[in-house]
């Protein structure tokens, strides 16, 4: 069986497989698919598992015993989950959000923890939602570094949108791991302008999240209002022109999508958003799957991105 490639994750020297597994989705496939999609991804070779909190971690943890050490496991502390309201970012809900996540995942410690959702400051129509800030003295930063001294965190990281709250904490020198999602893909590459050479300077794993551009670059038909919500940077949508490109050409639009990101200049991973035993699967074919470099070039050629993309080193 065709394998996944190793990949460096920045200084924190983790070294996960290419494709790692994403948990935010997973709520409606309902327990037993949960878990049958987690077992074949692990099959696959996804060894990089990120969860989310109130997200099923608890099946994660079922899922995982047994087998702990052969994956590199993620959790987030995220403002998100709104029954925490401004105390999202503090020091106590971040403490209390780890060890619920430990637990739930049946686990003494956790490969990496990113700070999540912290994109916007203000809430300007509910005063009751303003965020505590995550670096400031005392809050989540930290008590997530107290974390790691006490041994059940072993690396910090932020998962933003916006390219100023990564670099804001990427400065702190405390930042191992960074998640983008949505500024790096076949639509967008704002993410190499405004975020990888910081994360070469520093030596920042990068985690692309969302590349398959959250629904637009899975096949299926596309709004251009929906286009320019979810990548406000673009000047002109152009996920439609290349759905109908792939379909002239019998391309599946989900190999260029997964395979580019793959192929970004930067030490990390790729994590798209599977929500079922179907789309793990659909994932790694993607993932593994031969793409010629005349189709590079011609698909290149036809919407201005770099002709040079370096096919998968699987």
């Amino acid at each position: 069986m065709t394998t996944l490639s190793r990949r460096r994750l920045g200084r924190s020297e983790l070294r996960p497989n290419a494709v790692g597994l994403g948990g935010a989705w997973w709520g409606p496939a309902g327990d037993a698919e949960t878990l049958a999609a987690i077992d074949r991804a692990l099959e696959l070779g996804m060894d990089f598992l990120d969860t989310y909190p109130g997200q099923n971690e608890e099946l994660w943890g079922q899922a995982l015993a047994g087998r702990r050490e052969q994956v590199f496991l993620q959790a987030k502390t995220s403002s998100h989950v709104r029954n925490e309201m401004r105390s999202n970012h503090t020091a106590a809900a971040t403490r209390r959000s780890v060890e619920n996540s430990l637990r739930a995942l049946r686990t003494h410690y956790l490969d990496s923890v990113l700070i999540h959702g912290y994109d916007q400051l203000h809430f300007p129509d509910d005063p009751k939602m303003d965020m505590v800030d995550p670096l400031a003295p005392g809050q989540a930063l930290d008590e997530l570094l107290k974390m790691k001294e006490e041994g059940s965190v072993r690396h910090i990281g932020i998962g933003a949108r916006a390219a100023a709250v990564h670099r804001r904490a990427i400065e702190t020198g405390h930042i191992e791991i960074m998640l983008t999602y949505l500024e790096y893909n076949l639509l967008t590459q704002a993410a190499e302008l405004e975020l990888f050479p910081l994360c070469r300077e520093r030596d920042v794993g990068v985690i692309l999240a969302s590349p398959l551009g959250m629904g637009l670059l899975t096949g299926r038909p596309v709004d251009a209002e929906d286009e320019r919500r979810k990548i406000p940077s673009t000047t002109e949508p152009t996920a439609g022109r290349m759905l109908a490109w792939c379909a002239e050409q019998n391309v599946d639009i989900r190999n260029l999508a997964i395979q580019y990101c793959l192929a970004a200049p930067v030490d990390g991973i790729v994590l798209p958003g599977q929500a079922s035993r179907e789309e793990v699967e659909g994932t790694w074919a993607a993932a593994t799957s031969e793409i010629s470099a005349e189709t590079w070039r011609r698909f290149s050629t036809a919407f201005d991105l770099p002709a040079d993309v370096s096919l998968t080193d699987t």
